[in-house]
């Protein structure tokens, strides 16, 4: 049961407008499972990340899965919307 990476992260919105990149099928997986609700889009990511953890899937297929149940709930980051973390300007606290 190894988690595979996403070729391109997803992003999603989370808590109070706060950005969360989720790269690997793991992620996703614990991410879908703690949404709140029970849509059938949410449990359509839950089995698609399943199926990707046993191997039954690439990880693409549950990305795609998984994108489209960010973007039903309104939480999907779309690309270029902003620079990957790695991208961004290092914080400083005063």
């Amino acid at each position: 049961m190894l988690s595979q990476s996403f070729e391109t992260p997803v992003r999603v919105w989370v808590g109070l407008g706060f950005p969360r990149q989720l790269n690997t099928v793991a992620d996703a997986y614990q991410f879908v499972v703690d949404w709140c609700g029970n849509s059938p889009e949410q449990r359509a990511a839950i089995r698609a990340c399943k199926a990707a953890l046993a191997g039954d899937v690439d990880a693409e297929s549950a990305r795609g899965v998984l994108v489209a149940f960010a973007r039903k709930k309104d939480i999907l980051l779309d690309e270029g919307a902003m620079p990957p973390f790695s991208e961004r300007a290092p914080q400083t606290h005063v």
